[in-house]
């Protein structure tokens, strides 16, 4: 039986980011996974991609990771448009406005797990496991993973990265309160008739907001089109030279016509958020912890934030020779996450809220405060920072 002082159940980006942050610890660490790390990248950029903002790509610099990115499959974005259909509201972001060369970079997620995979993979304190959990015997002192090829493994302290359907979360009992949305998601790569010109586009219609993100092709943007089920049903029905024109008219002709360079796929949205989020023993990060909805893009940096966090406040556990495992050494993180995660939720609330419908009181609200926001330039230097993460 192996044994290590923290196991880590999920690769994915902030499972990875949590073992990278702890490279310096003096721990031994596993992370387990079903599947291998590494994500094999098909010929055309995926659909599936974060926006990560500034502060999480200062983080995974300063890890020594983003060397290993393909740049290829990343791409700065140096502005945001964001206006509401059929309003006057309308508002724009730009680089320019904090000093710097990029607002962040939309990437896709396979890249950056790929890079976080090969700078972990060189740690001396980290072993990959690649295998399905059969079990987990969770104890407040140690917590013992029988998996499915046979081998078995026990740890001090175990980490849920493993997703919103956490295995961890849902063996250590764990309460969650979740929520619909009632929006779906439809998730494709476009390309345009027009260059996106590295601009990160949202536009808000009644039925539900849509995001165009640049990718690293000048004509080719991610799309993610939060509609509501009846509404994204219908969509999902058109054949694609329908659905492209339904597109090309919610987002105004921003970027001319449009043609679909991959499949569509669809999301039911739900917020969750883990009433707990440690127990002696065992603690949780990123989406096995919260989901929000996608519209303000920063699930990805909320779960980054978590395991920056919790790797400080591990590190610092070590340093004083004190026990990782003990949920009292775990509060800070808890505390402090916890938090942010609850202003996130509630933020998004908000803008789902002002933002739904085609109520003329909350038109005139919404317009208003977006061409004060584009007016006003320290709120609008405020929101350009917390849409870096700075």
């Amino acid at each position: 039986m192996q044994q290590v002082d923290i196991a880590i159940v999920g690769g994915g980006i902030v499972g990875l980011t949590l073992a990278s942050a702890l490279k310096d610890a003096p721990c031994t660490i596993a992370v387990v996974d079903k599947s291998d790390l590494f994500v094999p990248l098909s010929d055309k950029p995926s659909p599936r991609v974060s926006a990560i903002n500034q502060a999480n790509i200062d983080a995974l610099k300063s890890l020594g990771v983003w060397r290993f990115i393909n740049n290829e499959r990343v791409n700065p974005y140096v502005a945001m448009h964001v206006w509401d259909k059929d309003s006057f509201g309308d508002i724009h972001f730009n680089c320019d406005d904090m000093g710097s060369e990029s607002l962040g970079v939309i990437a896709e997620n396979a890249a950056l797990v790929n890079a976080l995979a090969q700078s972990v993979m060189q740690q001396a304190n980290v072993t990959v496991v690649s295998s399905k959990i059969e079990r987990l015997l969770l104890g407040p002192q140690q917590s013992m993973l029988m998996l499915e090829n046979n081998d078995a493994l026990s740890c001090k302290l175990l980490v849920g990265a493993d997703g919103a359907q956490s295995k961890v979360r849902q063996q250590a009992n764990l309460p969650i309160t979740f929520r619909d949305y009632e929006h779906t998601a439809i998730v494709a790569n476009i390309k345009t008739q027009l260059p996106h010109d590295n601009v990160a586009r949202q536009a808000f219609t009644p039925s539900g907001p849509l995001a165009l993100l640049p990718m690293a092709e000048p004509d080719v943007c991610s799309i993610v089109w939060s509609q509501t089920p009846d509404e994204a049903s219908a969509l999902q029905q058109l054949n694609d030279e329908d659905f492209c024109h339904a597109l090309a008219v919610a987002s105004d002709m921003k970027l001319g016509t449009i043609s679909l360079e991959t499949r569509r796929y669809a999301f039911p949205l739900t917020m969750r958020y883990a009433r707990e989020w440690a127990k002696d023993g065992v603690v949780l990060v990123g989406d096995a912890a919260h989901t929000i909805h996608p519209l303000a893009g920063q699930g990805a940096n909320l779960g980054m934030q978590d395991a920056l966090h919790l790797a400080d406040n591990l590190s610092q556990l070590l340093e004083q020779n004190k026990d990782i495992a003990q949920h009292r050494y775990l509060r800070p993180y808890e505390r402090a996450r916890k938090t942010e995660a609850m202003k996130m939720i509630a933020a998004m609330d908000g803008f789902k809220f002002l933002f739904d419908g085609n109520d003329p009181v909350k038109k005139f609200v919404r317009g208003i405060g977006l061409a004060a926001t584009d007016k006003v330039t320290t709120v609008k230097q405020a929101f350009v920072a917390h849409a870096m993460g700075l």
